[in-house]
């Protein structure tokens, strides 16, 4: 085994932009860099298509799930050809959805970043934790884990309000323009500082961070020394300014600013450490002021000291937050934050009025660590049934089908909880590869930076939640069901729609409607008494004491009676789905059936609604019931993945 081959370049944004690799052939080894092969730093054994579909997948995460397939062509750098066939793959997989022109992230992919969370386990351990604190606090509350010199998020609990945090599972920031970013830092030895200060170099306005505006804007006059404790020293104090504010004067720091040949002064690197003193502005002899995340080292010493760390308006100017690591055996397993906006807090009042509650919940997080027993590994030791699956693929999909990259995808979804540390042995297994595939897959995904190697371990890293997880995190129940419910509508050629039920009343959260003279028209958002709809009726069925008081007839033949109604719902529940026959409106006639969660609780229905004259009773069980339980079993396959490790909103 190639021994921690191409581990990370660079920064964690920095080996993620040598996704745009290998234009040699598309079932090849090792392709080169932006088209060359052989680049310099890519494996021999690397899989090249694995390297392109992983390229692909990065873009469409950064467009925000969709994009064209020209607009992949382009920004990937790969041959049209190529990205047709690797998003026919991905499309094979479930990973993308292709919508005419357009490559759009399916729910599926989230299986990737789900076995990272699983083999974490902390998502399952702490999240509760996270969500009792957020109500409590009535703020929003993140969980974040260190991705080399960034930060990424496994966990928000945010609060929905008109003006709330936008940030998502999966999101990636520099670790120096956030709250956890310092308290991360306070492990890191030498290379992760020279690793941090060459992407600073070579990425100064952040444009590798798409999740957070560029840091072009400077620190305002009041600076971060100032706002952490404003009744102690301040910025200026510990670094005094010359009293004309443009000497150059050299101070006890270092040299002073020193001019070039060509009579520019450049700011010396004690310069850029002291940076202005409060109020100062930029001038020739003191250079620009310090753009955002230059007092990064300084931070870290002082959380180092703290035990907890700000933000202090580093992202974007509003945006608070307070930071305190969760330890597990003495280490950092991840940083909790609570985060505001200065509208209802400053960093300061953030700082004096939650960190005992921030304390006493981090101390809470710690004891569950502690006390948890270790994970034990799900039945994995039967073989996922690829071999198969790619066989079949390849059968109907011919050259369109890249195997290699279906394969290499694989070998991520082989790791979870219980399943942390896997050998290549296990991964093999636990996928059904040979191990000659297995090795040049991870070969290949430790270059990337998506597992690394230890001793003859190989675990997932965080950098496998940015495939696709951050745009699909937020995804909701409606946007998951919409792709469905139009393949329905399609076959069926009648009026699909999704509900969720609001106390004795359904609300319409998606409709897909037909172009029919004659169609049902019911707009989204539309409420409708539960108990004369087939949508409703298969969601009261689910509850122990369905609310069957003050019925009321809206046709003639609208069951009324709250005993024969009972009945209705118990045979409604046994048999799976729901059928109303002009109990709503005269001629209307429609059949549902359940949409569940993973743990089995019905959270919306789905129907197909026509006129009466178009199907029988009997055809509409026969033809169209058999066709909306697939639908509904491909809904909820989604909302499983989809739902794993957070809460899908039902609208």
């Amino acid at each position: 085994m190639a021994a921690n081959v191409g581990a990370a370049e660079g920064s964690a944004t920095g080996s993620e932009r040598a996704g745009r690799a290998g234009q040699a052939g598309d079932e090849g080894g090792a392709g080169g860099q932006t088209g060359v092969p052989d680049a310099p730093g890519v494996p021999v054994e690397a899989v090249t298509p694995l390297i392109r579909g992983i390229a692909v997948l990065r873009r469409l995460t950064e467009a925000d799930g969709v994009s064209s397939l020209s607009g992949l062509e382009r920004s990937t750098g790969l041959a049209r050809s190529t990205v047709d066939r690797i998003t026919a793959t991905l499309a094979r997989r479930g990973y993308v959805r292709l919508d005419g022109r357009d490559a759009v992230l399916a729910p599926r992919l989230m299986e990737l970043g789900n076995a990272y969370l699983a083999a974490l386990r902390l998502p399952r351990l702490l999240d509760a934790h996270a969500d009792a604190l957020a109500d409590e606090l009535d703020e929003s509350v993140s969980l974040a884990v260190g991705d080399q010199d960034g930060i990424r998020f496994i966990h928000q609990a945010t609060r929905r309000r008109a003006m709330s945090l936008s940030f998502r599972i999966g999101d990636l920031l520099p670790a120096e323009r956030t709250a956890p970013g310092p308290l991360f830092a306070t492990e890191w030895g030498e290379r992760e500082w020279a690793r941090w200060r060459e992407r600073r170099a070579a990425d100064p306005e952040d444009r590798g961070f798409p999740a957070v505006p560029a840091r072009s804007r400077p620190i305002g006059t009041e600076t971060d020394s100032e706002r952490r404790n404003p009744s102690g020293p301040t910025h200026g104090d510990r670094y005094p300014a010359p009293d004309d504010g443009l000497s150059s004067t050299p101070t006890d720091d270092g040299p002073a600013s020193a001019p070039t040949d060509d009579g520019r002064i450049v700011p010396t690197d004690a310069d850029r450490d002291r940076g202005p003193a409060p109020g100062r502005t930029p001038s020739p002899e003191t250079g620009p002021l310090p753009t955002l995340g230059d007092d990064f080292e300084r931070r870290t010493a002082e959380a180092r000291e703290d035990g907890w760390a700000l933000d202090d308006q580093l992202i974007e100017p509003g945006l608070v937050a307070l930071a305190m690591p969760v330890r597990e055996a003495g280490r950092i397993a991840c940083v909790v934050s609570v985060v505001s906006h200065t509208s209802r807090h400053t960093a300061a009042d953030l700082r004096d009025t939650l960190l005992p509650r921030l304390r006493a919940a981090v101390a809470a997080m710690e004891r569950e660590l502690s006390g948890a027993a270790p994970a034990t590994a799900a039945a994995a030791a039967t073989p996922s049934g690829l071999a198969v699956w790619t066989g079949a693929s390849k059968q109907e999909l011919g050259r369109e089908f890249v195997e290699s990259l279906a394969r290499g995808l694989t070998v991520i979804t082989a790791f979870g909880e219980g399943r942390s540390e896997l050998t290549l042995t296990e991964v093999a297994h636990a996928t059904g590869l040979a191990r000659a595939t297995a090795r040049r897959a991870l070969i290949t995904l430790e270059h990337l930076g998506y597992v690394t190697a230890h001793a003859r371990a190989f675990r997932l890293t965080p950098r496998v939640l940015g495939l696709g997880f951050p745009p699909l995190s937020r995804t909701s129940l409606a946007e998951i069901a919409a792709p469905h419910l139009t393949g329905l509508s399609e076959r069926l050629r009648e009026s699909v729609s999704l509900a969720v039920l609001t106390g004795d009343e359904i609300q319409y959260t998606a409709r897909i409607t037909t172009s029919r003279i004659l169609s049902v028209h019911i707009a989204v958002g539309t409420r409708l008494p539960a108990y004369a709809t087939s949508l409703g009726r298969v969601m009261l069925a689910d509850l122990p004491d369905p609310p069957l008081a003050g019925l009321r007839p809206l046709t003639p033949r609208t069951i009324t009676d709250p005993g024969r109604l009972k009945a209705v719902l118990d045979r409604v529940r046994d048999e799976g789905y729901a059928f109303v026959d002009e109990e709503l409106e005269q001629g209307l006639r429609s059949i549902a059936v359940p949409v569940r969660e993973r743990g089995g609780r019905v959270v919306a229905a789905v129907n197909v609604a026509m006129h009466s004259s178009r199907r029988t009773s009997a055809q509409c069980v026969d033809e169209v019931l058999p066709e909306l339980l697939a639908t509904a079993g491909s809904v909820e396959a989604d909302l499983r993945v989809a739902g794993r490790f957070r809460r899908v909103p039902r609208t």
